[in-house]
């Protein structure tokens, strides 16, 4: 199991990671000087076949030339089962691998996937000398997938993120959606969270192996509202950030996933109670009507983390 990430690929934080598609030059630039955490160059679904090539040659050009501050760079290639993703791993990293962080994988439904991926990852690297070992990020959208989900969590030491993939995934399942991540007649109708299951389980799959877990994105760009709301139900369930489709949506995503001032408040004061608690050789103590113990100390902890406190 992959408990802890090897120093070679460090977990970073993040809360929002803008698509941009890699035919399209000039987004690529705005995106690069966003408020995203993480941009990733996509080469799937958002470029067409023809223009796959060019598309490679315009991640190339951006990685070599623009400036991603402190951004995570990460590139999607095209799924396995295509006659593209070999060539995007092979062009992009051997022209531009010392300028990339991560590889985001779509559609990946076993282990063995990773596997061929990571092990490219090594013959590349070798080949042209790259120091600094790429990472990898799993999309989970298939039904085949999410069966797989603990083996492809613990496939190889580059994977660094878990992420959900709703529009992929809900056509393996051949679940009726109307738009990507927005609710719709179906979800009225189900008694409970459609994803309920699928998104919990990629948090867990996450967490039992040192791994960030992304929520995918939302369709709507009229819809801030539903956006928020989407947003939140996802930290609620553990999630680390989520993918957006537009820079207007980052502002909103990247504050949703920060712990709030009451909840700062909140973790600070269990962190002093516990600690007299201790001092005073009690496990546990009543505080403010509520018991605080161990279990407190690890939430309070986790909040803080993310706050970059601890």
């Amino acid at each position: 199991m992959n408990a802890a990430k090897p120093p070679s690929v460090p977990f970073h934080r993040t809360r929002s990671m803008l698509f941009v598609p890699a035919s399209r030059p000039s987004m690529i630039a705005k995106a690069a000087g966003s408020a995203a955490d993480a941009v990733c160059l996509d080469l799937e679904d958002a470029v067409a076949p023809d223009a796959k090539p060019a598309a490679r040659s315009h991640v190339i050009g951006a990685l070599r030339e623009l400036d991603f501050g402190p951004r995570l760079r990460i590139m999607r290639i095209n799924a396995l089962d295509t006659p593209f993703a070999y060539r995007d791993l092979i062009d992009v990293i051997e022209a531009a691998g010392d300028r990339l962080d991560l590889v985001m994988v779509p559609k990946v439904n076993q282990a063995t996937d990773l596997v061929f991926v990571a092990m490219l990852l090594d013959q590349i690297e070798a080949h042209q000398g790259l120091a600094r070992p790429i990472g990898i990020e799993a999309q989970i959208e298939t039904a085949a997938g999410l069966l797989n989900i603990r083996e492809i969590a613990q496939a190889t030491s580059r994977l660094a993120a878990l992420i959900f993939g709703p529009g992929d995934y809900a056509a393996s399942l051949q679940m009726p959606l109307t738009s990507i991540g927005e609710p719709d007649s179906h979800d009225a109708l189900y008694p409970g969270h459609r994803w309920h299951m699928v998104m919990h389980t990629i948090v867990a799959a996450a967490r039992a192996n040192g791994l960030r877990c992304m929520d995918g994105p939302f369709a709507g760009l009229r819809d801030p509202a539903g956006l928020e709301q989407a947003a939140r139900i996802a930290r609620a369930m553990g999630f680390d950030g989520k993918q957006c489709i537009h820079p207007a949506q980052l502002a909103s995503v990247n504050a949703i996933f920060m712990p709030t001032a009451a909840e700062l408040r909140w973790a600070e004061e269990v962190m002093q109670v516990y600690a007299a608690a201790q001092a005073a050789g009690h496990g546990a103590l009543a505080h403010a009507g509520r018991m605080i113990d161990a279990a407190n100390l690890r939430l309070a902890q986790a909040i803080l983390a993310q706050q970059n406190l601890l």
